[in-house]
């Protein structure tokens, strides 16, 4: 079966064809380091998260993935110079607390993450190329600033299919030294009021470079000058994306042969990031839910389409992944983790729904139709039939990084799971307590150790194969 994606460029559904056969590559813009991550801004990694899975274990492919750093902004200074903290110390938290969160979600780590700092050469090289190309300029009033010139690139608005004198003006610097207000900086002179540790040389003089070159050049560097996938989400589209692929396509690179972009997480119908408080960092959202159903939540939706945060959201996640999970552990007795072998067949549906679009909602419904027909082979009787169906589901949910048997979620640590083992050898012994009790027709005592049960967080369920137990909502384990 062909894989078929969205380009933003083209718009519309084209049939995926890698550049290297047999290998594919992914670039993502990964997060300005200037504050924690919140749902918000994590949702592209987890969606880029499942392309790249896809990829890998849906067609084979040896896939590269770079997740830069954009560890050196406007931003980072500003939060710098409020907060008295040295900038690269600002950046560097803020890079290690994003890091922590994308694991805490399962998200696989990138082939290579770097930072935009570690990468000048490579942009003075691209930002030279420019200039004698004719398609960038020095600015005239001596602050250092360079320039693209939008007009001398008659593809510019490509991207958003725009016409240059529709598009806003570029508020990245001052418009002092620029030939046209929408013309965007690919250098920023150096300023007074800047720490010198934010400050490199160059022969168009010292300062820093602009956001848009930054992954430009970077990209270029570990994936070539053409590449198969650009990622990043939709509020990037204008003007980074649209700047990126101008000044890359003017330098002669072929760049990115696919633009796919991951829709926002609304509030109260507008984008997260313009939420006050803290309670949706990733880190503070994971204390009080399951990350595993935190990464079923933005796994859920189809990656182009908005999700709306509500209350109850990350309710509704656990309740299915505890669906699974108590299949899983009932068809899998006495496994605590599983990863997929790599001999199980995907459904025909699964692979269908994921290979238009990555279509994530299908896909999630083929493994709860799985999960159904496992509990129902259970309740026959049929457990080595139930026991096929499950490592089935094991792959699917792999693909889409939400297998709740994947040791990663025990982050490394035995005693959760050492926890679990115990806890299912006590709960069996209760439940067999109360099936005598039921038998005996006592049952005042089989209702007395339900009530015991379910105090201790454990919901039960009766079926014609006997009694089910799963971790009550809203508890962990």
């Amino acid at each position: 079966m062909t894989l078929r994606l969205f380009d933003s460029l083209t718009r519309e559904l084209r049939d995926f064809v890698p550049v290297v056969p047999g290998k594919a590559g992914i670039y993502i813009c990964g997060l300005t380091t200037q504050a924690p991550p919140h749902l918000g801004h994590v949702r592209f990694a987890v969606a880029f998260d499942v392309l790249r899975r896809w990829l890998a274990r849906g067609h084979g492919y040896d896939v590269t993935l770079i997740r830069n750093v954009t560890d050196i902004d406007d931003k980072i200074l500003a939060k710098s110079l409020e907060s008295g903290e040295a900038w690269y110390a600002v950046s560097y938290r803020n890079e290690l607390e994003t890091s922590a969160a994308l694991a805490s979600l399962g998200v696989l780590p990138p082939t290579y993450e770097p930072r935009a700092t570690g990468h000048v050469p490579e942009m003075v090289e691209l930002m030279a190329a420019l200039v004698e190309r004719g398609h960038a300029y020095a600015a005239a009033d001596g602050s250092g600033d360079v320039y693209f010139d939008v007009r001398s690139w008659s593809d510019y608005g490509a991207l958003t299919h725009q016409k240059v004198d529709d598009m806003v003006d570029a508020e990245d610097a001052d418009p002092r030294g620029k030939r046209d207000p929408r013309d965007f900086a690919l250098w920023k002179g150096h300023k007074a009021d800047e720490p010198p540790t934010a400050s490199w040389p160059t022969p168009f003089g010292p300062g820093r470079p602009g956001w848009h070159l930054e992954c430009s050049a970077m990209a270029r560097k570990y994936l070539g000058d053409t590449f198969d996938i650009h990622g990043g989400g939709v509020d990037l589209r204008f003007p980074h994306h649209e700047n990126e692929l101008a000044q890359s396509r003017a330098a002669g690179l072929g760049f990115a042969n696919y633009w796919l972009h991951n829709a926002w997480v609304t509030l109260h119908g507008e984008k997260m990031s313009k939420s006050l408080g803290n309670s949706l960092r990733v880190s503070e959202v994971v204390k009080e839910h399951r990350p595993l159903a935190v990464r079923y939540y933005l796994t859920a939706a189809h990656y182009r389409s908005t999700i709306e945060f509500h209350a109850g959201s990350l309710e509704e996640s656990d309740t299915a992944v505890q669906r699974i999970e108590g299949f899983l552990r009932r068809a899998l007795p006495g496994i605590l983790t599983a990863l997929p072998t790599g001999d199980e067949t995907l459904p025909e549906d699964f692979r269908e729904a994921m290979d238009d679009d990555l279509g994530v909602s299908s896909a999630l419904a083929a493994v709860h139709e799985a999960v159904t027909t496992g509990n129902t082979a259970l309740d026959d009787g049929d457990h080595e039939d139930a026991a096929a169906v499950a490592r089935v589901v094991i792959a699917m949910t792999d693909v889409l990084g939400v297998n709740p048997l994947d040791p990663a979620w025990s982050a490394g640590d035995s005693s959760a799971a050492d926890a679990l083992a115990s806890l299912d050898s006590l709960v069996k012994e209760r439940l067999s307590a109360r099936a005598h009790a039921r038998a005996a027709r006592d049952y005042d005592t089989a209702d007395a150790i339900r009530d015991e049960l379910a105090a201790a967080g454990i919901a039960l369920e009766d079926t014609a194969a006997g009694a089910r137990w799963s971790l009550a909502r809203g508890r962990s384990e």
